[in-house]
């Protein structure tokens, strides 16, 4: 379905060591710029004393949002393999940061891009990946008299009540899968006196 999209739940970390270097993962979920840029800046101050601190995240259902950075690593080598590990596993919501710790044997082009993916796979594999929806709100008003018709559909599946006034005139909004949204607006209107806001 068009709405559905995968995320994670919760932070992971991952870590893969290559000649001496070591590559620190941390994979958080994210649903704005700004808290991917904010979770990186916690990184890059936390690790200071690194050589590099790498990133990548994914925003969006659609999943049209994205940025990487290599840090100072040769171009390519480091954001694109760890965005293309986001994409490889059809995540969004997501910032994914790797922190680099020199060893003193330079791994090359092709070295760098497999430490850097291998080091985001291991912070994602870890990571507990959970199916998530758009969602939609609708609010509507309708009179005492249509209660137990609107109670129905509001207690049916999948629809959540977000808030809710029960007066001589009452009014809702529910919230709802954004591929249910048509469906539940006519089931509504179907009901004499509800007028959708």
């Amino acid at each position: 379905m068009a709405d559905t999209y995968y995320t994670i739940t919760a932070p992971a970390e991952g870590i893969y060591k290559e000649k001496m270097s070591k590559f620190m993962a941390f994979a958080e979920p994210v649903t704005t710029a700004a808290e991917a840029k904010a979770v990186i800046a916690g990184y890059a101050k936390k690790y200071f004393d690194a050589r590099h601190v790498c990133w990548a995240y994914m925003l969006g259902s659609a999943r049209t949002e994205f940025l990487s950075s290599d840090n100072g690593e040769p171009s390519g080598t480091a954001g694109k393999p760890i965005l293309g590990q986001i994409n490889s596993l059809g995540l969004t919501d997501v910032v994914v940061v790797v922190v680099r710790y020199f060893g003193g044997i330079k791994l090359g082009t092709s070295g760098l891009i497999v430490a850097y993916r291998e080091a985001a796979r291991e912070a994602l594999t870890a990571a507990e990946i959970v199916e998530r929806h758009d969602m939609a709100e609708i609010s509507f008003n309708f009179p005492y008299l249509a209660m137990n018709d609107v109670m129905k559909i509001a207690k049916g599946g999948g629809v959540d009540i977000v808030s809710q006034i029960f007066d001589n005139s009452c009014a809702m909004t529910v919230s709802v899968r954004a591929d249910e949204l048509e469906n539940l607006r006519k089931r509504l209107s179907d009901i004499d006196g509800v007028t959708l806001v």
